[in-house]
């Protein structure tokens, strides 16, 4: 079986963010959506928000799974029997980034391979931390972030 973790923040989960899994669950078997928690950050939702939403964007998919977790990713994705990890890519500069980590995470464990999808023109300039700006001033939020947790979303910051 071909498990693949797409780890993360999530805060919050955006349209780029489906888009890759989606496109993934053609490759794998098996995605694991991981919330990895850094205690030096400061997040916008709570973690029990965070996989609420994203529980409800694949609530008709059985292969996607959504846990948390807070150790280092590759440990991680080994306690899970994940073999590859997931990564989507927006612009150069994200894969000058990805790529740094995937020498750091291949020095850990070469037998986790990382895969890369890269975004699609209509979701490519979508990014949490424009979106987080975007919710902090009550920006629109439709076409950025699933349908589905906008209203959540707004009544969480009232």
């Amino acid at each position: 079986m071909k498990i693949a973790l797409f780890p993360g923040s999530y805060d919050p989960i955006t349209l780029g963010h489906v888009e890759i899994v989606h496109r993934a669950l053609k490759l794998f078997d098996k995605i694991i959506i991981g919330i990895g928690i850094n205690p030096a950050k400061r997040y916008m939702f709570s973690l029990e928000q965070r996989k609420r939403w994203i529980e409800r964007c694949f609530v008709h998919e059985p292969r996607v799974e959504v846990r948390a977790y807070q150790v280092l990713t590759v440990e991680f994705a080994r306690s899970c029997g994940a073999q590859f990890l997931l990564r989507g890519l927006r612009s150069a500069k994200d894969l000058e980034y990805e790529s740094y980590l995937e020498f750091i995470n291949r020095t850990l464990d070469e037998q986790i391979e990382t895969v890369y999808l890269i975004a699609s023109p209509q979701t490519a300039h979508i990014s949490s931390t424009l979106v987080r700006e975007l919710i902090t001033y009550r920006g629109k939020l439709k076409g950025l972030v699933p349908d589905a947790i906008i209203e959540e979303i707004y009544q969480s910051l009232a």
